[in-house]
This record gives structure tokens, sequence and C-alpha cells, in this order.
């Protein structure tokens, strides 16, 4: 768990922020504002500011919590985990071709599962495009069932896919200034340069200053 000590960019947002937003959901870029490959990014000018989990980069937010999943059979890192007060975002980065989409099979895959699962998933536009609405049924720890409701983006970049599962707040209310959206649009992906199958999960690690919990996978 990484909890940020100040912010990065400062409690006030620049004037016209709105603006911009609303202009980029409609850009031909829907990049135009993150999340960002390692290539856009001059990290050297701004060393120790992320958190570095492998193909995921993540900056420290005031208030929120980075959290990690892992397998317990194999003990490799499975996701990344935003945590905040209103919601969360689940991030997993997957290899994809240069030319060519992959989100369209992923998406179908993800509608099957949740169908096999006794819920129901269905499409809608977002800002990164074509993304998958879901609810599911899920058990409270009281051992009662209430409904989950969440939005599968897939983000297409520079031979990667950046699958971000958002939940609470931001699954039924998107909020371009909330702060689970917008410490989404802040993660750099880095693919790498050594060859990985198109759909296969770019690899996560953990920081060598962090030992993961034993018992529930997050660290």
């Amino acid at each position: 768990m990484f909890r940020r000590r100040k912010s990065a960019t400062g409690d006030e947002e620049p004037a016209g922020e709105s603006l911009e937003e609303s202009l980029d959901a409609g850009s031909a870029d829907p990049r135009a504002r993150g999340p960002w490959d390692s290539s856009e990014v001059d990290l050297e000018a701004e060393p120790d500011s992320r958190v570095d989990l492998g193909s995921l980069l993540i900056r420290p937010v005031e208030g929120l919590e980075v959290q990690l999943q892992v397998d317990e059979a194999s003990g490799q890192v499975a996701a990344v985990v935003v945590v905040g007060p209103e919601g969360a975002a689940e991030l997993r980065a997957f290899a994809a071709p240069r030319n060519g989409d992959i989100w369209d099979d992923v998406r179908r895959a993800i509608a099957g599962e949740v169908a096999q699962m006794g819920g129901t998933a269905s499409e809608g536009e977002g800002p990164f495009g074509p993304e998958l609405l879901v609810s599911l049924s899920v058990e409270l720890e009281d051992g009662q069932h209430a409904t989950q409701p969440s939005r599968v983006l897939g983000i297409r970049g520079p031979r990667w896919l950046l699958r971000a599962t958002l939940f609470g707040r931001p699954a039924v209310e998107p909020d371009a200034q909330g702060d689970i959206e917008r410490a989404l649009r802040d993660v750099v992906v880095v693919r790498g340069t050594e060859p990985v199958p198109p759909g296969d999960a770019l690899p996560l690690t953990v920081p060598p200053q962090v030992r993961p919990a034993a018992a529930d996978g997050d660290v």
C-alpha cells in the first residue's frame, strides 16, 4: 500500500480544465490526456514521482491507495487496484499487436464470463470508445447478496491494451474530474521490448522495498 505525502499537481486545478476534458471526450485521440505510453513521458525529469510496478507506473495521489492483487498459487502480481473513498479502479495491461485491435475480442470474452457467472454485460460508449457496463451479484460479509455494477474500459496504446475496471461511483456516475478517473489518466504503461504474444498480460512486479501480504494478496 502506498500513500502520497503531497499532491504532485497541487490542490487547485488550472482554469479551463473542465472545458478541456469535455473537448477531449470528442477528440480523435482518446489518450490525449493519458494514460500514457512510457515513450510519451520524460520519466528522467520526474524521478521517483511514480511507483514502479513493472508494466505500470502509478503516481501516488493523496486520498487514494494503491493495492496489489497477488495470485496465491503463483505468487505473481495479477492486477493493480487504485482505491479511494468513492470507488476503485482495477488495472491490468496486456500485449497487443502493432497493427490491429484485441479489445473487441477481449470485450466479448469478458461478456461471456459475466454471463456464466449469472450477471449481465451491455455495451456502452465512453471516453476511450466501446466499454462494458457490468452488473453482478456478490456476497457481502454478512452473507447477504447485493448487485455490484462496474464499467470495463479498454484503452489502446502502442502495442498494449490497458484494461481498467471501475467500481463504485466511477462505475455509475462518470466524472472526468473524479480522483479515480484522474489517477487513471496519469497511469504510464511500460510495454518493454521483449516479444509478448498479443493478449498475454504484461508483467507486474512488487517494488523491492515492499513485501506482499500473505493472506489477502494486498500490499
